[in-house]
């Protein structure tokens, strides 16, 4: 397939990126500079962001991978959070409509729902997001079902919950919670959680948010919206305490340090997919737990 990918050099778009060309399809990639993770041999490469880019790389695909995204929750411009998550991406599926693309892919985020209760499920859970980010997921969500219903054509988006793996090093503080306590944590510095570290996030493995976007790749004729995560919810003390079993180096009396949460109003305490809609319409299911997922992470992170 000729396929165009978004932010094929981020976190989620360099792991998507590797499983495309391992099944040779013919990439075209949208990359950032500002990133460690490189582009395999056989893609043609641009350097640019939507608002930069030739319309016409859009033309004559069959399918559009789309991960390229602000993703600072904390960031409050909404002009440019719009740009970045609403209005470009708006643009690329235009375009990409025009020169014969019926098949679209995007990551959405689980931070639509904001503070509603969990597990989410995408029927019943209401979109309320609590940042700027999150209402600009909401409202391209919005725009990519009407989209496809309008102009019938196949759309999947992808509602992440919070992922982790190789190859988010490159995001400095937005690189998950997993990631900083294994720095934390291994660099003898013990680790920092917001009081009291019962928050509880719902943990997806990067490998397993690439295997939904190639099963919704391979998909016919299905659209919607998929929450992806595990179904389960982990708590910030007992990763830690996940982190200190599968390192050998790490203190077994470490205790973690606590401190106030400065973001309170805006921070989602627990979220936790229904992922029974990805499970039986998509036909993906994760194949990492949360221990199975840190123990791989660990050790290619090359920290043992």
């Amino acid at each position: 397939m000729k396929i165009l990918l978004t932010g094929g050099t981020g976190f989620v778009g360099s792991n998507i990126l590797n499983a495309l060309i391992k099944e040779e399809h013919e990439v075209t990639v949208i990359a950032s500079t500002h990133t460690e993770n490189p582009i395999p041999k056989g893609c043609k490469v641009v350097y640019l962001g939507l608002e930069g880019l030739n319309w016409k790389e859009a033309y004559g695909k069959d399918a559009v991978i789309h991960q390229a995204a602000n993703n600072d929750t904390l960031f409050e411009d909404m002009g440019e959070m719009y740009r970045a998550n609403v209005y470009g991406p708006i643009s690329l599926f235009h375009h990409a409509l025009q020169g014969g693309c019926k098949k679209f892919v995007y990551a959405s985020s689980t931070a639509v729902y904001g503070s509603q209760p969990a597990p989410y499920n995408e029927d019943t859970t209401l979109v309320k997001p609590l940042n700027v980010y999150g209402e600009s997921k909401a409202r391209f969500d919005e725009f990519a079902m009407e989209f496809a219903e309008k102009k019938d054509i196949d759309i999947i988006g992808l509602r992440y919950c919070n992922v982790y793996g190789p190859g988010e090093g490159h995001k400095g503080k937005r690189a998950s919670m997993i990631y900083q306590l294994i720095r934390q944590i291994v660099g003898s510095k013990g680790a920092t959680l917001f009081e009291d570290g019962e928050q509880k996030r719902d943990w997806i493995y990067v490998d397993d948010v690439v295997g939904a976007n190639m099963a919704a790749l391979h998909s016919n004729n299905l659209s919607g919206v998929f929450n992806c995560g595990t179904g389960t919810a982990t708590s910030f003390n007992d990763l830690v305490n996940i982190i200190k079993r599968f390192h050998p180096e790490c203190s077994a009396s470490m205790k973690p340090q606590y401190i106030d949460n400065p973001h309170e109003e805006t921070y989602q305490t627990h979220t936790e997919c229904d992922i029974k809609k990805m499970r039986e319409e998509l036909g993906f299911s994760p194949h990492f737990d949360i221990e199975k997922g840190i123990a791989a992470y660990i050790k290619s992170l090359a920290v043992l």
